[in-house]
Parts: C-alpha cells; structure tokens; sequence
C-alpha cells in the first residue's frame, strides 16, 4: 500500500504534543496506525517535546496544573497504546484501523449506517468534543457526493476503495485536508465503495438546493 497524502506537519504535531481535540485526533491517530512514515514522525515530535521538557526551568504551577497533567498523561498513553498496534494484515479482513474500533467498538460489519441520499450513507462517531464531528462517510462505487464547499476545517481519510477530486485521487491511508477555499465533489473509484473517516468543525455548503434543504436532517 503507498500513501501519498499525509497530514502536515502542524498538524502531527499538535495530536503528538496532546494539543488536538478528540474529533481531530481520531483523524491523525487513526491514519498513523496506517502510515509508518507518520508513526514515525509523531514518535519524533514525541521525543523532541520531552527532552525540551527535562531541558525546562522550573516555574511555579497553580493548583489545578496537576489535574490538568494528569489528564494529558491519560490521553498520550492512549496515543502510545494505539501506535504499537501494528498495521493490519493484508490477509485479515479488517478495515477500520484499531484507535478507530475502539470507538466504535467493531469493524465494519458492526456499523449501523443512515442513508445520506445519492445512495451515501453516514455513521456519526460520538466524542465528546463540542464544535467538531466525527463521522463515517459510504460513497456507493462508481458514484459521486453532493458538490459543496466548507465553512471550516474538513479532515478526511480514506479506509476502504478510494475517490478522486479536482485535488488528486486519494486511495487507502491517504489524508485530505479541504478549508474553506476549496470545492470539490468527490467520487468513489468504481472498484468498490470509497469508506472514509471525515471530521467537520461547520456544517458543509452544498451547491444542491435538495442537499441544503436535507442538511439539518443530516447533520452534515
């Protein structure tokens, strides 16, 4: 498998220093559970932040600091937990990378999805991260989604078929970052359905009258 799209570097950085909020991190841990080339620079990053830490003068905290620390330990355990997962066989049947079942708590047999319309269908992950939305996006084989732009962020990362846009074709592990200077409709490959990780921070502009009418319904 050959990744050409990655999160950039802000990007890693922020889920590695434990910056990132949980929708996004999904994203970034997910993908690096799939891509040895950024496993290996979030490790890095990793490494640089806690010599810069032991290299730290001391300064006084305030009382809350300990909790506060202690909640980021939790979450960068996690992050260790979920990169010594190795990648998945090519002769397993699973789709979803592990950070990615742990939220859902199965693989993609276990996925309950909601028709989206255009035959897509959408499953939303809950997180506990106000402003951002996790979500599971089926595009059927061959087909396209709904052109639209975006009033903010959109991550999306490819887990199964692949789909292309006026940025490129994006296949399994590849990475997209959309803000709101890009629109595009992306279409599944016509091998099989395209499944993709997608996280939003604002609802999404669709060109399509009937898809802004069905929108609140939706949650997209």
């Amino acid at each position: 498998m050959t990744i050409n799209h990655h999160p950039n570097d802000e990007l890693i950085l922020d889920y590695a220093s434990g910056a990132l909020g949980e929708a996004w991190s999904l994203a970034v841990a997910t993908h690096i559970a799939i891509c040895p080339d950024c496993r290996h620079t979030s490790s890095l990053m990793e490494g640089i932040g806690g010599t810069l830490l032991d290299a730290a003068a001391l300064e006084p905290v305030n009382d809350n600091a300990f909790d506060a620390l202690s909640v980021r330990i939790k979450n960068v355990e996690q992050d260790v937990r979920n990169r010594k997962l190795t990648e998945c066989a090519s002769a397993t049947i699973l789709v979803f990378p592990q950070p990615l079942r742990e939220y859902l708590g199965s693989d993609i047999e276990g996925v309950e999805w909601k028709r989206l319309g255009m035959g897509a269908r959408q499953k939303i992950i809950p997180t506990a991260e106000k402003g951002a939305t996790a979500r599971l996006l089926r595009i059927p084989a061959g087909r396209p989604v709904s052109v639209h732009s975006h009033k903010g962020l959109e991550l999306t990362l490819v887990l199964c078929g692949a789909f292309s846009d006026s940025t490129g074709h994006y296949g399994v592990g590849d990475f997209q970052e959309a803000n709101e200077e890009l629109q595009h409709q992306p279409h599944a490959a016509p091998e099989g359905d395209c499944i993709c990780l997608v996280v939003t921070d604002a609802p999404l502009r669709f060109k399509s009258f009937a898809a802004r009418l069905a929108q609140p319904f939706l949650k997209i």
